[in-house]
């Protein structure tokens, strides 16, 4: 959730800190800080609210110093109030080592009671101040031993950076749980929790993995494990620009990210179809392919538009695959006793590839003998890593906290992963190829349906005051009622519920009142006839139908009150279509209310903590 960005090096580190907390807001945070390190000591600002607060408040300053090293941070409040006091940077009682921190310290108050009694006092409510302090209270000089002592007593997460007053030339990095990258510049490092601070000046990363540090000095870094066992990293080339994390004339970055959809499918699309041979090529699980082939069981899990993917992906591999498939909440899959059998597949899929319940979720299969695959965005991610083989969507950084092409590219990976195995076992070859052909198609019928976006805005500027909403659908439809629920719920903070059509009935059709819009996904496909009545049901107790049928439909506008429609395609692919005016839909309501779209309240793009 939280944001870092540290530098050491040769530049003047204020204006670049602060940068980099910019290209991290997405994250979602409520305070922030930054530290410099001068002649002097720490040079410590924080404010509560947006980076610009804290920006405003080093305007006023007249003597912020001239630095090569520091660090900031974005907080996102877990333990104590947003206050300008529990914000980060933290120091311990003797003003001597500053740190920023990620993640939780689970036994926090156990250690606090410790440093109390040896007299050590604390001014925050945090978890990350009794770290602070505790380094501190092991500081004898050499600031990488004394945060190897202080990590030693820690349980929990964590992404830190540390300075000490006393070695200026020194920073220290450590992660666990908590995603920390490292950019390799020329006599410079800057290290950032998100690639997306770094790569503006250097596209040059290493990944620390878990219980691995860093010491970083203006000429030389290396590696150690929190044992202080020596560590060799790979230097690895971040695999996208600085001109796919900017606006680009977009008002907000999700309105981009909704209209990037075509271009990006294309590219998740690229190389994986060979039309030559007619087949499917996943080379990123290749190796395991014939184990994949041979599963009698796979297990999904992953949470929140993931979580919507997943399901679209279960009904995929089902019907397809043939293969039982089940989709689980990886915050629930964790803490009860999951059935592993032999020829057990647990797929993780995340956007960030960092999701902490996801991520435990995984470790959890793994260590009761599941073979994993991932389907993440972000190369080089903690997923991406600790899976045996994985998928990667190639669908661009997605910035807006409410997914969107990330949603679209995990269900082209997943049809892609259902029909190379269904190919292998019962599909045929010309089934196939109308498969292939129907997903060539769909960037070109994607930029159909965005056309209507002014008719989708002016629909919904009509019913953006309602605070009650239902999204119904069924079959391949269902996970998208359930997607554009949760989009309104994010960015409008509308109240929204998604539902197989045909639950409706069974209670909450006891909400619908006179002009409560209803939103159904009402394409033609094996159940059509069935979503008429239930739009018929709707209309009967007055509420408002805003149907996204099939174009051509010209009978569901007699029934309807307002129709979007998306181009025909194989059923299985049709969630790839019928989500976008729902995106759109949100987008629209949450710009009309006022919203801050890309940063909605109380939300951040990367959960990194339970």
């Amino acid at each position: 959730m939280c944001g870092i960005v540290a530098y050491i090096g040769k530049k003047q580190v204020g204006s670049l800190l602060l940068e980099g907390l910019k290209r991290l807001e997405y994250r979602g945070y409520d305070s922030s800080g930054i530290c410099i390190g001068s002649a002097d000591g720490f040079f410590i600002r924080k404010a509560v609210g947006r980076i610009s607060v804290l920006e405003a408040v080093l305007d006023e300053e007249h003597s912020v110093p001239h630095g090569h090293v520091g660090m900031a941070h974005t907080r996102w409040a877990t333990h104590g109030a947003p206050t300008e006091c529990n914000a980060h940077p933290h120091t311990d009682d003797q003003g001597r080592i500053a740190l920023v921190h990620n993640g939780i310290i689970e036994n926090y108050t156990a250690i606090k009671q410790f440093l109390q009694e040896k007299g050590h006092t604390f001014n925050s409510q945090t978890d990350t101040e009794v770290l602070a302090v505790l380094i501190g209270h092991f500081y004898q000089g050499n600031l990488l031993k004394a945060v190897q002592a202080a990590l030693h007593e820690v349980r929990g997460t964590y992404g830190m950076a540390v300075m000490a007053s006393d070695e200026p030339d020194h920073l220290v990095v450590a992660r666990r749980g908590s995603p920390l990258i490292i950019g390799v510049g020329k006599d410079e490092y800057i290290v950032a929790s998100d690639a997306a601070a770094i790569v503006e000046h250097t596209t040059q990363v290493v990944y620390l993995n878990d219980n691995e540090m860093a010491l970083l000095t203006p000429k030389s870094f290396s590696t150690t494990t929190i044992d202080d066992v020596p560590v060799s990293k790979q230097i690895k080339e971040v695999e996208f620009s600085l001109q796919q994390i900017e606006l680009g004339g977009y008002p907000h970055f999700m309105l981009k990210e909704i209209f990037e959809q075509p271009e990006a499918m294309a590219n998740c699309l690229r190389g994986r179809v060979d039309k030559n041979e007619g087949r499917v090529v996943l080379g990123g699980i290749s190796q395991l392919s014939r184990d994949v082939v041979r599963a009698r069981r796979i297990i999904i899990t992953a949470c929140g538009t993931a979580w919507h993917a997943g399901l679209v992906g279960e009904f995929l591999l089902e019907e397809l695959a043939k293969i039982p498939t089940e989709v689980e909440y990886a915050s629930e899959f964790r803490y009860r006793n999951p059935i592993i059998e032999d020829g057990t597949i647990v797929l993780a899929i995340s956007q960030s590839g960092e999701t902490a319940d996801t991520l435990a979720a995984l470790r959890e299969a793994k260590d009761r003998g599941a073979m994993s695959l991932g389907i993440v965005n972000v190369v080089g991610s903690t997923i991406a890593r600790e899976t045996d083989a994985g998928i990667y969507l190639h669908v661009g950084p997605e910035i807006g906290v409410a997914s969107t092409k990330a949603f679209c590219g995990q269900i082209v990976v997943e049809t892609l992963l259902a029909l190379s195995i269904a190919r292998r076992k019962y599909m045929s070859q010309t089934v196939l190829d109308q498969f292939l052909a129907a997903l060539e198609k769909i960037p070109g019928q994607m930029r159909r349906v965005l056309d209507q976006s002014d008719q989708i805005r002016e629909v919904t500027t009509q019913y953006c005051h309602r605070e009650n909403w239902l999204f119904l659908g069924r079959g391949f439809n269902y996970p998208v009622a359930l997607e554009g629920a949760l989009k309104l719920k994010e960015i409008s903070y509308i109240h929204a519920e998604g539902l197989p059509a045909a639950e409706m009935k069974h209670g909450p059709i006891a909400l619908i009142n006179p002009g409560m819009p209803v939103v159904f996904i009402a394409t033609r496909g094996t159940q059509y006839e069935k979503l008429l009545g239930n739009i018929q049901e709707v209309k009967a107790r007055s509420g408002r139908v805003i149907a996204v049928a099939s174009e051509g439909d010209e009978h569901i506008r007699s029934v309807a009150d307002h129709v979007f429609t998306v181009p025909d395609t194989i059923e299985p692919l049709q969630p790839l279509l019928t989500v976008l005016p729902l995106q759109l839909l949100a987008y629209h309501a949450a710009v009309a209310r006022g919203c801050n779209v890309d940063k909605p309240r109380n939300l951040a793009k990367s959960v990194t903590v339970e």
